[in-house]
């Protein structure tokens, strides 16, 4: 489009920008109201490109306001924007040519905005070549023209570097690279320094994108990875630390290809050892990020190692509290000061809500990737500060060379380590020695073994009695780095180590530090996963210290303390319904759920954590259910109100499902641990509606545990959930997909249960079940043990109950039941699916005939079974050998011994 300005709108424009500077905060929104209005006027972003870039009789100041302006409009209305691209485009170019840098910036912010927003493409439609008019002004010799072009190059290598490798539009990145190299040399620091890390930028980009969108990037660099190198070796003493920052994440990213920079690795580890102790903590820690990534790299061990004697003292000085750690940590947090609101972030609440897949009878907890939610890492040093910075990296570092070198690091650690433990040394020293004790205990565990009869003691000692809180604080992770090897400690039935952890974390629990409070807390938590029934005989104080937690905790630890409990009800389960441990334990929690209101998502983790101790406590917690069942009822009805009235009002926010989510869970564990006893209260509410309206809900993750909560529901009150059957079923078969796994696990596991409850009811629906699952059961694709195994006890319990169905087409899937079903332990669930498979071998003998060894290996995999199910499967074995008559030796003969063996001894089989 043509633009003329008209010297009157100008002019207001001008004055509305030069107005906006008012400290007046009503002036301002006056302003703001009338820049508003002149957004509806087409040219508008066209007179602000005028002023930024023509009108260079005004100052800087009014034009760099235009130019935010212009900036922002883009990134907010690019569609509306795009009709003034042909006036804004070549005009922004040419102001990167500008003598003033403030407005060349400006200019190379809306022009990467430009990009960011509209692609390449939006370039190309107005037959402007981006990159190459970028590429003439750094060929241009203009000293404006170069540092304007850089700025906005790098820009774009930011935001935008996957688009520099796109065919259509010429992959940019094959002239771009070699051309930002020539200036790695230029006089003018801010010059070299967009050039490099322009570079740095593509390098690290196409490390981390999958071969399609990273290749061409990557073969870029590679060609001309000769000039790089030489480039980057001239700038490693470059005297601006900026440079040097990026010098040092070249070398990290060029690990990738380490063949090519082995030559000079020497002078590379060199380098990055000088550059970890540099005084610029930014510069360190860029450096410090090399010994993690190269410690991972298996041929580069060996060239390594003659350097480790130097590098283990850099991280360890690296581990101590810098003055700017300690000054954001206040280490004199008062826990009796309320938490700020600011500092509760919600992958808090997140992680101490972890929303649980439905633990089935059979198969392991769920991973990553199978629809479960991410767990956070603890950090490796007890997570003091929440940024990343270089005592973490030492630390990782650290972590990583232990496991890489193992044992023998131990003989330059251990004595600097005891130097630096030296009750002469400042505490930081002393703090850092016991983080380097916790960042070593996996890696040099078996060396470390003969010191921890006197190191466990010495760290129990100092987490009773030290009075920086800070050293309280990281000797509770080391020690919890320990625990397994604490508790395996065991003395004529008597654990000499693991009573005073015990008390002494206990004791720090109640600290009046916050910090120490936390650390303590997940430390316990560790405790309480390798100890699990070692804890019975102390449950009466753990439960009274944790009850007083709940008592003193701010906001922000109690999730933390949720977890806690959490995992002390998974660790010792019914041995929690003691009621005098349920009225300790009780009153605390259900203090915090009158408090905390309905749209508040401090809720989510104390569901998760009643849910638990619902599931441990089992009949005990009858007595508080009703209130608990009915207002998740509540929240989970009022969920969908919510939902339907955003859905017709579009200003109105979305409701969190989580509410739902955490409700479903809870009733679960309601269902789960009362069993029988959850009949009322389920009776007389509308739970198995809402179960319906959840289970067409599009979220996956209200869908599984609605899913949980169905089987059991079918588990303890299938008499309510019976009429339901015609329009449950329907549903679950449709959440019979591989994908998302947790959906599909959780409704093979709800079917099988309803099975085994309706029986013959089942059939309408049978043959699409198993239709569904027999390929999964057959995929190679699915690498989830726990559904595999569900797959196979539904089937099995299906052939129980509709064996007419599933028994002629046996031979599709007996082979890889077998092989699922071997794994599972003996229960009733694994008892009724081989009764199942009894009954469809009666049925259709040959389909099982193809697969008998291995029908005769899940048979052996129950051990010697109760009496019943043991001459089921005598009787069938007696037929196979029937039937083959004189056959049978021969072919008994190829069984392994060591199941002939079993089968004789056990069947009488010979």
């Amino acid at each position: 489009m043509s633009f003329t300005p008209n010297e009157q709108d100008t002019q207001q424009i001008l004055k509305l920008l030069q107005e906006s500077r008012s400290p007046d905060p009503a002036r301002n929104a006056a302003i703001q109201q009338q820049l508003d209005q002149y957004n509806a006027m087409l040219n508008f972003n066209c007179y602000l490109t005028f002023i930024l870039c023509t009108l260079q009789q005004q100052t800087e100041e009014i034009r760099s306001v235009a130019g935010l302006l212009l900036k922002n409009n883009i990134q907010n209305h690019f569609a509306t924007i795009s009709p003034s691209l042909s006036y804004l485009q070549p005009t922004l170019l040419q102001a990167l040519l500008d003598a003033s840098k403030l407005i060349r910036n400006t200019t190379s912010n809306c022009l990467a905005t430009i990009t960011r927003c509209g692609g390449l493409s939006c370039w190309m439609q107005n037959n402007v070549n981006l990159l190459q008019c970028l590429c003439q002004l750094l060929d241009s010799g203009n000293p404006s023209g170069v540092d304007g072009a850089l700025s906005t190059i790098v820009k774009i290598c930011e935001d935008c570097h996957e688009q520099l490798d796109v065919e259509a539009y010429g992959r940019p990145v094959n002239f771009l690279v070699p051309k930002l190299i020539t200036f790695f040399a230029h006089p003018e620091v801010s010059i070299r320094k967009n050039a490099l890390h322009s570079v740095v930028v593509l390098l690290q980009a196409s490390n981390h994108s999958s071969a399609e969108t990273g290749a061409g990037t990557y073969n870029a660099i590679l060609v001309n990875i000769e000039p790089f190198l030489q480039g980057i070796f001239k700038l490693a003493n470059d005297q601006s630390k900026e440079v040097r920052r990026d010098v040092c994440k070249s070398f990290i990213a060029l690990l990738d290809v380490y063949g090519r920079i082995k030559p000079f690795i020497q002078d590379i580890i060199r380098y990055i050892l000088a550059q970890t102790q540099d005084s610029d903590e930014s510069l360190a820690l860029d450096a410090c990020e090399f010994w993690s990534a190269i410690a991972e790299i298996e041929v580069a061990k060996q060239d390594l190692q003659p350097f480790i004697n130097d590098i283990l003292p850099v991280l360890l000085k690296g581990m101590v509290y810098s003055e700017f750690d300690r000054s954001m940590l206040d280490a004199d947090e008062d826990a009796s000061v309320p938490d700020r609101e600011e500092n509760i972030h919600p992958h808090m609440i997140n992680k101490a809500a972890k929303a649980k897949l439905h633990q089935t009878q059979h198969g392991q907890d769920n991973g990553p990737g199978d629809g479960s939610l991410e767990e956070d890492d603890d950090d490796d040093d007890g997570a003091e500060v929440s940024e990343w910075n270089l005592r973490k990296c030492s630390a990782s570092s650290l972590d990583m060379l232990s496991n890489v070198y193992g044992d023998p690091l131990l003989e330059v650690l251990l004595p600097l380590i005891q130097q630096r433990m030296a009750e002469s040394q400042p505490w930081e020293v002393r703090e850092s020695a016991i983080l380097a004790l916790g960042a070593i205990a996996e890696g040099c565990f078996a060396g470390m073994r003969p010191h921890l009869e006197m190191l466990i003691p010495y760290l129990i000692g100092t987490l009773s009695t030290e009075t920086k809180p800070l050293v309280r604080s990281i000797t509770c992770w080391t020690l919890s780095r320990y625990a397994r090897w604490i508790v395996s400690q065991s003395v004529h039935d008597h654990k000499p180590l693991f009573e005073p952890l015990l008390k002494v974390l206990l004791l720090r629990l109640l600290d009046n530090n916050k910090r120490v409070q936390e650390a303590a807390c997940s430390a316990f938590a560790t405790l309480e996963e390798e100890a699990q029934t070692d804890l019975v005989p102390y449950l009466q104080p753990i439960v009274e210290c944790l009850a007083a937690c709940f008592a003193k905790y701010q906001k922000k630890n109690l999730f933390i303390l949720y977890d806690a409990v959490v995992t002390l009800s998974d660790a010792v389960h019914r041995r929690l319904n003691s009621p005098e441990l349920i009225q300790v334990l009780m009153p605390p929690l259900l203090l915090k759920w009158t408090q905390i209101k309905d749209d508040d998502r401090a809720l989510f983790p104390l569901l998760a954590c009643l849910t638990a101790v619902a599931q441990a406590v089992g009949p005990g917690f009858q007595p508080f259910a009703e209130p608990i069942f009915r207002r998740c009822g509540h929240l989970i009805q009022g969920h969908f109100q919510h939902k339907l009235a955003a859905q017709h009002n579009p200003s109105m926010e979305p409701p969190n499902r989580e509410f739902v989510v955490c409700s479903l869970d809870m009733l679960s564990g309601l269902a789960d641990g009362m069993g029988g006893a959850l009949e009322g209260l389920v009776a007389n509410s509308n739970l198995c509606e809402l179960i319906l309206e959840c289970l067409k809900d599009e979220a996956a993750d209200v869908r599984q545990s609605c899913i949980a909560l169905v089987g059991d529901l079918a588990k303890t009150c299938m008499g309510h959930l019976r009429r339901h059957i015609p329009a449950l079923l329907p549903v679950l078969i449709q959440n019979l997909r591989p994908t998302p796994i947790s959906v599909c696990n959780n409704s093979t596991w709800a079917i099988g249960e309803i099975a085994v409850r309706v029986e013959g009811e089942m059939l309408p629906w049978a043959k699409q079940i198993v239709d569904c699952l027999v390929p999964i059961l057959n995929s190679t694709q699915l690498p989830n043990r726990n559904l595999l195994e569900n797959t196979a006890l539904t089937l099995g319990r299906l052939g129980l109950v509709c064996p007419d169905v599933v028994a002629p087409i046996l031979g599709d899937f007996v082979r890889n039941w077998c092989y699922h079903m071997r794994h599972i332990r003996n229960d009733v669930e694994k008892e009724q699916a081989f009764l199942g498979l009894c009954q469809m071998i009666r049925r259709n003998p040959n389909g099982a005939f193809v697969a008998f060894a291995f029908i005769c290996d899940a048979f052996a995999s129950w051990g010697v079974p109760k009496s019943s199910l043991k001459e089921e499967f005598r009787a069938i074995l007696n037929a196979f050998r029937s039937n083959i008559g004189d056959q049978w030796g021969p072919y008994y003969a190829q069984f392994p011994p060591s199941l002939r063996c079993h089968l004789t001894e056990v069947y009488g089989l010979v």
